[in-house]
């Protein structure tokens, strides 16, 4: 089994740009959240660097995951590209390194970018490795490659319109943890009438339902927000407990509904 742990509550950062982002990880850090996401195509490693080294918060109590592009992905760059990545996010390690999305047209195979990524392991600078965007034949490529054992997540848009279940079912048969990004549909599940109806009977908001309910299938989360009450309310999805029959109400709410799938990057969905 996969001794991967990940913390399940995260903050994301993509699409937050300069002092935007650099609040948000502050008053996040500020807040309680001990888990910052970001990339390198976000181009916002530097400031997540300068938010984490403000906050007094300590290094060790942090984990951070980046993503490397696509543009990294062969042998001779990919290690060289983390250490950027090191320097912006004034660290000498990240808790977890992605590859974030199959390399366009398969032009560098599975193979060589993860076993670039277990180098970088074995050189100390991530400490754990993982995959995002991956379908179930990439996986098996990416754990063919390395060995299951060795990914710590996939990270997928998962969210009550697209629950992503065979890819979910084939990640966890591998002992594969699953992180679920964009959970919150861009903000279109808040406005769900069942997910309202929950909320208002658990005396929760809306977000706090839909990041509970993927926390209670297993699923780390990564929300992001600019705003203070927004960041310490989907903190507290910590805290909130659905029934079964909850569970089954969003269960039903798929629709097979993705939002970002770039032409060019994105695998053929199972």
């Amino acid at each position: 089994m996969n001794t991967n742990t990940l913390p399940a509550f995260g903050l994301g950062t993509f699409r937050l740009k300069d002092q935007v982002v650099i609040d948000s990880v502050k008053t996040g850090l500020e807040l309680g959240y001990r888990l910052v996401d970001t990339a390198q195509i976000y181009g916002n490693e530097a400031e997540v660097g300068q938010a984490i080294a403000e906050s007094g918060v300590p290094r060790d109590d942090i984990f951070i995951t980046t993503k490397i592009w696509t543009s990294n992905y062969a042998k001779d760059k990919l290690v060289p590209s983390l250490k950027e990545s090191l320097q912006k996010l004034r660290t000498d390690h990240v808790d977890l390194t992605l590859i974030h999305w199959p390399s366009p047209k398969n032009e560098v195979p599975v193979a060589e970018f993860m076993g670039a990524l277990m180098d970088a392991k074995a050189q100390g600078l991530t400490k754990r490795i993982g995959i995002s965007n991956f379908n179930i034949a990439l996986m098996q490529e990416a754990i063919a490659a390395v060995g299951a054992e060795n990914i710590a997540t996939n990270q997928i848009e998962l969210s009550p319109f697209l629950q992503n279940r065979k890819v979910v079912d084939f990640a966890r048969s591998q002992g594969i943890h699953i992180t679920s990004y964009m959970t919150l549909a861009y903000g279109k599940a808040l406005k769900d009438p069942v997910i309202e109806a929950i909320a208002q009977a658990r005396g929760a908001t809306p977000a706090q339902v839909v990041l509970a309910w993927a926390m209670q299938l297993g699923y780390a989360v990564i929300p992001s927000s600019t705003k203070r009450e927004n960041l310490a309310n989907n903190l507290l999805a910590q805290q909130l407990a659905l029934d079964d029959a909850d569970m089954a109400q969003i269960a039903a709410l798929d629709r097979n509904e993705r939002l970002t799938s770039p032409e060019g990057l994105a695998p053929v969905w199972d």
